[in-house]
């Protein structure tokens, strides 16, 4: 059986070098397929065909771009060409796309979960709310000549924008059937919910790949409470003064908003929605690991 290597040239971590480094790393004859528009990497791999393994060179957009694409049960390897690269983080590979390769090379598989949103999969989390219109405000900013999504620094810089003009208040909007009303919504399938820089933020803590989804969503969020989330994100601590909604190892979720609010997927902006009905996919994939 061959191999196919699905690459997003235009990943922030991806050039002609780590390219060929990372080809020479993978098993001899895989395969090499450039994704030239977004959507692209879905269809590749939705016509695959009987391939022994799919190694994805991208972002967290083209990991989900496949794994809504993928028609056959193949194991995957996801190697970590974007700014942040949150799944293939959260499944232990090295941080460098090379490293990563020659250990997913290696084969070791392991079965995993994912989540759906509105029928879209989603490896690593699918917020409603805050998160998605940071996503949202990032994107309008544009990328850069050559293709690139801005970095770290820029969603920091459009947060603290967000929060300005909110005053750092957030009220009740969504009601999560059966739990109660809240501000935002986080659904998790893995923890931690995703990276600043080095730093793992563990916003639902004991989310796991192992289980159903989990999340987390606080009634209302002040200025004063920001500090606490923060640190209880790099602990992984969580909030547990009554203040925030939060369960684990769900089947199901489902979220009814007051208005339109925008939901990002894997850290994609996935339009509004008055309706966001999560759903477990236990056991859904292979992965290289």
């Amino acid at each position: 059986m061959s191999r196919l290597l699905i690459v997003n040239p235009f990943a922030s971590g991806v050039d002609e070098h780590r390219l060929a480094a990372v080809q020479a790393a993978l098993p001899a004859g895989t395969e090499t397929r450039l994704t030239t528009s977004a959507g692209e990497a879905t269809e590749i791999a939705r016509t695959a065909g009987s391939v022994e393994a799919i190694y994805v060179l991208g972002g967290d957009g083209t990991y989900n771009e496949v794994l809504n694409g993928i028609q056959v049960d193949v194991p995957l390897g996801f190697l970590p060409g974007g700014g942040t690269s949150v799944l293939s983080r959260a499944l232990g590979l090295p941080r460098n796309p090379v490293a990563a390769a020659q250990r997913v090379a290696e084969g070791r598989a392991r079965r995993i979960g994912l989540g759906r949103v509105n029928g879209r999969r989603f490896g690593f989390s699918a917020g409603l709310g805050f998160d998605a219109e940071l996503v949202r405000r990032v994107d309008q900013l544009g990328r850069s000549p050559d293709g690139r999504r801005p970095g770290d620094i820029t969603f920091m810089r459009v947060a603290a924008s967000v929060l300005r003009e909110r005053h750092a208040r957030f009220d009740e909007q969504v009601e999560i059937e059966g739990a109660g009303r809240a501000a935002l919504v986080l659904v998790a399938n893995c923890s931690p919910y995703t990276y600043s820089g080095s730093v793992a933020l563990d916003l639902v803590p004991g989310a796991s790949f192992d289980e159903g989804l989990a999340y987390w969503a606080p009634v209302t969020v002040r200025a004063r409470d920001l500090p606490r989330i923060v640190v209880h994100g790099v602990r992984g601590t969580g909030l547990k003064d009554g203040k925030a909604l939060a369960a684990l190892d769900l089947d199901r979720i489902v979220v009814r908003c007051d208005r339109p609010l925008p939901l990002q997927v894997d850290g994609e902006d996935a339009g509004d929605v008055v309706e966001a009905v999560y759903e477990a996919e236990r056991d859904a994939v292979t992965v290289l690991v």
